[in-house]
């Protein structure tokens, strides 16, 4: 499963409306084309894919006095916001996915009020220590990998990504405990997205021709 759908989502919702370019410049902002497939393709066609979905609403916004083709701005549906919280709630404890989904869900998660992410994390530590019993049914850690040939370096590599990501999530788990962070109803929140008039430094591009105005 791809984390595209939980980034253009989230960011739109983040700026309430937002034209393609300031949902890619967020994006760029955080890295997302680093580590996902956030590229400029995929975030413009995710946009009109999930306008078509009803997950957003296209606003068709007039030129600038500078000229050039009308700026499409999106906002976020009630039915968009119920699929960004059921991607973020399902990205924070689902184990076997891709890095990208988890790093999204990271970006979104103060979304979401502080006991529910622990109760979810707490879920995700669950589910790791349960997918590392399947592993070692088949492997002894404790024997190393040479009991299996070259192979065994396979299961060693998945009991050790287990291993660290349990620990990195319960490390997260305390953090949260001791007050990290602004979660949803506690206050102002982080500001994650530049301002319109804001330059951003790890801009890949120019904006997309339908987003000038």
């Amino acid at each position: 499963m791809s984390a595209i759908r939980l980034l253009v989502l989230g960011a739109v919702r983040q700026h309430g409306r937002a034209h393609g370019y300031q949902v890619r410049n967020d994006l760029e902002y955080w890295g997302a084309h680093e580590w996902s497939n956030a590229k400029p393709g995929s975030i413009y066609h995710a946009l009109k894919q999930m306008a078509k979905q009803g997950l957003l609403i296209a606003h068709e916004i007039a030129p600038s006095t500078a000229g050039g083709p009308p700026r499409t701005e999106y906002e976020i549906t009630e039915a968009g916001t119920g699929e960004y919280l059921t991607l973020l709630r399902h990205y924070l404890t689902a184990y076997d996915q891709k890095p990208d989904v988890l790093t999204a869900a990271l970006g979104f998660m103060v979304d979401l009020d502080r006991e529910e992410v622990l109760e979810l994390l707490e879920e995700r530590v669950r589910a790791i220590e349960e997918w590392r019993k399947g592993v070692t049914e088949y492997y002894t850690p404790e024997e190393g990998p040479e009991q299996l040939g070259h192979i065994g370096e396979i299961m060693n590599f998945w009991v050790t990504s287990a291993d660290t990501g349990a620990q990195w999530t319960r490390g997260l788990i305390e953090r949260i405990r001791g007050g990290a962070y602004v979660f949803s109803g506690e206050g102002d929140p982080f500001v994650g997205v530049l301002a319109d008039d804001e330059e951003n430094p790890y801009a890949t591009g120019k904006p997309h021709p339908g987003d000038a105005g």
